[in-house]
């Protein structure tokens, strides 16, 4: 760096030295007037309308409560215990799923009580259980894997039948077997063939009511 550039630096360095010293007076705010009360309007306070809230909240009560008429439909009534079976059917359509997951031992202990029967699962893969109504009972409803698809079983041991019952539908087929005092119901596809299913169940099915 040679001598001019020196001087250059060192005169930029007594002006920035100059400029730090200059004294900057204090700010100072000026004083606000008293605010008289009398003289103050209050603005009314915007209240938002409810209407439009309560509105919605009515209106998915309904649709809610419209779906679950629809979907369990208590007041319906069946000339038959089958064909209220098949309706059962078509409103768990979850429950037809094909799976080779087997549902765990605490979720077939809650669809079938102790106080209700004993099902002994040692050689059925169940894959769905849960308690539902039939004829204003609540009745075990299980689902295993056949060769053709999902079978449903219903333990029903409050619902006698005097004779085994035919179950026609437009996809499925199956039978109301009398069993003690109660009954069970077997539900396949078209074609399954039911009756090693139905030997099977019988022999795995206890009541204890």
């Amino acid at each position: 760096m040679n001598s001019d550039d020196d001087k250059k630096l060192q005169a930029l360095d007594l002006k920035i030295a100059k400029a730090m010293q200059i004294d900057v007076p204090p700010l100072v705010m000026p004083e606000l007037p008293d605010i008289e009360a009398d003289n103050v309007t209050a603005l009314p306070m915007r209240r938002r309308s409810t209407r439009a809230i309560w509105f919605a909240v009515a209106a998915t009560i309904v649709l809610a409560s419209s779906i679950a008429l629809r979907m369990s439909n208590p007041f319906q009534t069946y000339d038959t215990l089958a064909e209220e079976v098949l309706a059962h059917l078509d409103h768990e359509p979850a429950a037809l799923r094909v799976t080779d997951v087997a549902i765990p031992d605490n979720s077939l202990a809650r669809a079938v009580p102790a106080n209700v029967a004993v099902f002994d699962r040692d050689t059925t893969l169940i894959t769905y259980a849960s308690p539902c109504i039939i004829n204003g009972n609540s009745v075990p409803h299980l689902v295993i894997q056949g060769e053709r698809g999902p079978v449903t079983i219903l333990l029903m041991p409050d619902e006698p039948v005097s004779d085994v019952e035919s179950i026609v539908g437009e996809n499925v087929h199956g039978m109301i077997i009398p069993v003690g005092d109660g009954s069970i119901a077997i539900i396949g596809p078209r074609g399954e063939p039911l009756e090693p299913i139905q030997q099977n169940v019988l022999k795995s099915v206890t009541w204890t009511t």
